[in-house]
């Protein structure tokens, strides 16, 4: 039987990582690809690829980038894929505020630039666009696929675009195009500027004796966190459905930032009290007194998206895909990660 073709964008990515090591084990050949940089950034990938020595034959790198379309033209026509999955993007909510432009270049027309290139192709591909709990915005949950779609970031915006053009070319042009609607996800593989991996490293540090107290903004943002390896087993069971749809994949949970500090700390053994409030509030230890959390105005968004909390009922029924890891194992399995480095 022939071994299916995948081809990942944002590979080196925590999800493009976890969704690699997902389809080999599956027997799929794995493209991916990579923005060309003055350092090889593939971390994330380096058990299952080396540069030059190539460990794993099913496993290709290209450079290549969302903005370029004759490059992405190019791979895709060399490579002719069975399934392309677009996790490509600049993601950060915050970033996005200060790089609009580039944010809806990559995010919004990266994903156009692809399905056209799919539409003009006469093989049949398969395309998974990653879109966002993010489209939401300040919606009333819990959201699910028929929720009122309210972008509060240049990023959930140019989601917003790609999710919708996604929509409109598989309407249009009879292509597979599919979505998910992944809410939060996390995992040892989580980017450092993300608040997740920042309060895990912080509190680490901290616990170890460092004295740098975490720096954080909303703590009262309300987000329902999932594991990210489970998420993109989810992503593949949507492209393996007989005809392609939409998807929320989320835990139906939802939890404060205070929370996850919260538990980190006391996973570590450490009682974090509060006092203050608002951007003079604080977190300290309950026994030495030392501070552990200040709040700085940095950090806040110049729109506040204040509580998501994803239904995954459509997903669960359709495709039989249920989270299984809750927020305390994550979050344990996040520690043990950075603690065993």
């Amino acid at each position: 039987m022939k071994k299916k073709i995948a081809l990942i964008y944002g590979i080196t990515g925590q999800d493009g990582a976890y969704l690699a090591k997902f389809l080999l084990k599956k027997n799929y050949i794995v493209h991916g690809i990579v923005r060309r940089s003055s350092s090889f950034n593939t971390q994330r990938i380096d058990d299952i690829y080396e540069y030059k020595l190539k460990k794993n034959k099913k496993l290709y790198l290209h450079y290549g980038d969302l903005v370029d379309a004759s490059n992405l033209f190019n791979i895709i026509n060399s490579v002719m894929p069975d399934e392309i999955y677009n996790l490509g993007a600049q993601s950060h909510v915050k970033v996005s505020f200060e790089t609009p432009e580039y944010t809806a270049n990559v995010d919004a027309l990266g994903a156009l630039r692809i399905l056209e290139i799919v539409r003009s192709i006469k093989k049949k591909i398969k395309f998974y666009q990653a879109s966002t709990s993010e489209l939401f915005g300040n919606s009333k949950p819990p959201q699910n696929e028929e929720t009122k779609l309210e972008p509060a970031s240049p990023y959930a915006a140019a989601k917003l675009y790609a999710h919708w053009i996604t929509k409109i070319y598989r309407d249009a042009y009879n292509i597979f195009a599919c979505t998910g609607i992944l809410f939060n996800h996390e995992g040892p593989f989580r980017g450092d500027t993300f608040v997740t991996k920042k309060i895990i490293k912080g509190a680490i540090d901290l616990y170890k004796g460092g004295n740098k107290p975490l720096i954080l903004g909303n703590l009262y943002a309300k987000r329902d966190w999932g594991d990210a390896e489970e998420y993109v087993e989810g992503m593949w069971k949507i492209m393996q459905h007989k005809y392609p749809d939409d998807f929320v994949l989320a835990t139906n949970s939802s939890y404060t930032v205070k929370d996850f500090v919260n538990k980190t700390f006391a996973k570590l053994g450490i009682s974090i009290k509060w006092k203050g409030k608002d951007q003079n509030e604080i977190g300290f230890d309950s026994k030495s007194k030392k501070i552990l959390v200040k709040i700085s105005k940095e950090y806040y968004r110049p729109i506040e998206v204040n509580y998501l909390k994803g239904n995954f009922y459509k997903a669960k029924k359709i495709l039989n895909w249920k989270p299984k890891i809750t927020l305390d194992k994550l979050i344990n399995k996040m520690i043990n990660f950075e603690m065993s480095k």
